[in-house]
């Protein structure tokens, strides 16, 4: 089906309360008018985020690794970053997670896809963009908190890949971004 495509829709919102106010995030209480009834959810109100697959000239993707306080784990993930600055357009937002998370910047840009993380729990959605030609960036950015730890890898595209379908790589925004980094390229040659 070519036109198969996700479809708005926006049934009446009866209350809509912020029962969580957050740092990062709002958790909101909804009662929605759906068919003959009403429904209620709760949900992360989210602002939205970036991920950035970088390749380098050989052909690797950049991974780093860092404590993630929900799932217990230091899991593999590409640089990502939230969409918290007034106004900013999420090209130049990876843009600046990519220098932030890794001290690098690239040359060339692309959309690669946008994907909702969580609908059933939230509405974040997240923007994934190929970046090639990448080189160091011209200052180092300060770290803190679970940046401060963050590890750092070159890894061959082809072994991420491999990482996610075996079963070892979790992360979602990974496993998107990767998989579709390799269809995008093998559509090229």
């Amino acid at each position: 089906m070519p036109d198969l495509r996700d479809e708005p829709f926006e049934p009446e919102v009866l209350s809509s309360d912020l029962v969580f106010e957050g740092a990062v995030w709002d958790v909101r209480d909804d009662r929605v008018r759906y068919g003959d009834g009403e429904i209620r959810r709760q949900y992360v109100a989210h602002t939205g985020a970036v991920a950035i697959v970088a390749l380098d000239d050989a052909g690797r993707v950049l991974l780093i690794q860092q404590y993630r306080h929900p799932i217990r784990h230091r899991d593999w993930e590409l640089p990502a970053g939230l969409l918290d600055v007034a106004g900013e357009e999420p090209l130049v937002a990876a843009q600046r997670e990519l220098a932030e998370e890794a001290d690098l910047v690239a040359a060339h840009w692309e959309p690669l896809l946008s994907s909702w993380t969580t609908p059933g729990g939230n509405d974040e959605m997240i923007h994934l963009f190929l970046a090639t030609g990448i080189s160091d960036a011209d200052t180092a950015h300060a770290r803190i908190d679970e940046e401060a730890d963050i590890r750092v890898e070159w890894v061959p595209l082809a072994d991420a890949v491999d990482g996610v379908l075996s079963g070892r790589l979790h992360n979602g925004i990974l496993s998107l971004g990767v998989l579709a980094a390799s269809h995008r390229l093998r559509d090229r040659s």
